[in-house]
């Protein structure tokens, strides 16, 4: 494969092993963790780790096939090891051999390019194609999207579904080439991503999809962190609820499973409906436990070297965007912490808007894009479903983010990656000026209109207002609010957002008063 060059990544040396060992004398074998396995992709121009265990209390090599250089070390008895290579520049296929004395495994078909770890929950698991868990029909396009799907260089891991009450040392997985058979039950907001950062970049791309519907953030955070601030405790406290009133609810839901299975035999229900058993109620070991998905699905690959991460989550901590608007910087700054490799990039999707989403949960998640350096927030208003928590139109979602990381980390100016976000407001007389950031080519609108601005004066009281763009900025009034006080735009559950700039980036809901 020809080597590319990407904007803005560094070059560094050939390969430099740094080993150190560590083994149990059980029996002869090498033993590697699922990530690091064949067809995998391991990130370009980096100091990346490869680990596993040997059980000879002798010497381990390990031999690159992109370089000559063989690398050896003394094992001591603990019985783990660990390495640094430093990685070429994007290329491939290649071949990691590791052997003892005894053993020897051979890691086939290796990539150099570029890896993203995918995470969240339904949205970002929600599969390209027909899913029994959705009750959907796929993921818009997927009729053709999926059949197109044959890029050998783009690999695909899925970690297993997995709860633990420790960080885990291993997870299951297996690294696989995009075809249309090994996409058709991946993220789609990660592959569409995924296509999009290899169409642009011409390099191979890693994608391990690491999702969970239905899981708060506070299960994809280490615990250390959770305790370290008191204000989390209402999240134990909240879990240890589900933990008292598990009993009878159990009860509850066996009765009403075992109708449901009745009602479904005899054919009273049908269609869809049998696709949609009584929900079992949270308790012991569930994933809504508070780190246990950190433990189980992230602690576990969280040494294999990536570029950054893409998230989309959030609607299970709506019930409280305060206190959400303090653990989602915590997150991001856990897992950056942990994973060692400075502030890489997090992108995260804001989530849909939807009848029984309110507009605060948005709002934390521009504050977290706001303050958290190195960070970016894709808004999908437009492509909301009034109904549906999980919009089908994955397609759209997928390429803004990776609008971000072309123009944020892979520097291509040309990229316009984000809709307007609010800067600042400045009174003038009867009228509030708001000024905004990523206009790109300019503000417009559809439909000519402007209809979900609103206006009020100290008391707090917001009315519809008459907005109009002039200079790039939003100036907004109304005849019954005489002296302004504040602004906000497509505060509510649901609407259809007419405020976009020419590239046709959706603005964010927001309000000049939090």
């Amino acid at each position: 494969m020809k080597k590319n060059k990407i904007p803005g990544i560094i070059r560094r040396p050939a390969l430099v092993l740094v080993l150190v060992f560590a083994v149990s004398r059980a029996g002869a074998e090498i033993t590697l963790p699922a990530i690091i396995s064949s067809n995998m992709v391991l990130q370009q121009n980096s100091r990346i780790q490869l680990w596993g265990s040997s059980s000879l209390a002798q010497q381990v090599s390990l031999r690159c096939s992109w370089d000559t250089l063989i690398g050896t070390a003394d094992c001591n008895d603990v019985g783990k090891w660990n390495c640094r290579i430093t990685t070429p520049s994007s290329g491939g296929p290649y071949t990691i051999t590791i052997s003892d004395a005894e053993d020897k495994q051979v890691i086939e078909n290796v990539m150099i390019g570029e890896v993203w770890f995918c995470s969240g929950q339904s949205n970002m698991e929600f599969p390209m194609g027909i899913s029994d868990q959705y009750w959907h029909t796929g993921a818009i396009g997927y009729e053709k999207d999926i059949p197109e799907a044959d890029y050998p260089q783009v690999r695909l891991f899925t970690v297993k579904k997995h709860v633990a009450e420790k960080p885990a040392d291993d997870c299951s997985g297996e690294w696989l080439e995009c075809s249309p058979e090994s996409v058709n039950m991946f993220s789609a907001v990660a592959y569409y991503f995924g296509r999009m950062i290899h169409r642009q970049l011409n390099v191979p791309v890693g994608l391990i999809n690491s999702s969970w519907g239905g899981t708060p953030a506070e299960s994809w955070t280490r615990k250390e962190m959770l305790e370290s601030d008191t204000s989390y405790q209402w999240y134990f406290d909240r879990f240890q609820k589900y933990l008292d009133d598990y009993p009878e609810a159990y009860k509850k839901y066996s009765v009403n499973l075992a109708k449901w299975k009745s009602d479904v035999g005899k054919g009273i229900i049908t269609g869809i409906d049998t696709k949609k058993p009584p929900r079992e109620p949270i308790g012991p070991g569930h994933h809504k436990t508070p780190s246990s998905l950190y433990n189980g699905m992230v602690a576990p690959v969280i040494p294999y070297t990536i570029r950054g991460v893409i998230w989309y989550q959030g609607e299970s901590n709506a019930d409280n965007p305060a206190l959400y608007a303090k653990l989602f910087p915590d997150l991001i700054k856990n897992w950056r912490d942990d994973w060692g490799q400075g502030d890489f990039p997090f992108y995260f999707v804001q989530i849909s808007a939807h009848y029984q989403q309110n507009p605060l949960i948005r709002e934390a998640q521009l504050q977290t894009m706001r303050k958290v350096p190195n960070t970016g927030m894709v808004v999908c208003l437009d492509v909301s479903d009034s109904l549906d928590i999980h919009p089908r139109d994955k397609k759209t979602v997928g390429e803004r983010l990776a609008r971000w990381a072309l123009s944020e980390t892979y520097h291509q100016p040309e990229i316009i990656y984000s809709g307007p976000v609010y800067r600042d407001m400045k009174k003038e007389g009867g009228s509030i000026r708001v000024y905004f950031d990523n206009t790109g080519s300019g503000l417009t609108t559809r439909n000519g209109r402007l209809d979900l601005f609103e206006i009020a004066g100290e008391e707090g009281i917001f009315v519809t207002a008459n907005a109009r763009i002039e200079n790039n900025n939003i100036v907004v009034s109304s005849d019954k609010v005489k002296v302004p006080a504040a602004v906000r735009y497509a505060w509510k559950n649901y609407m259809v957002p007419d405020l976009f700039n020419l590239e046709g980036l959706p603005a964010s809901s927001f309000r000049t008063n939090p």
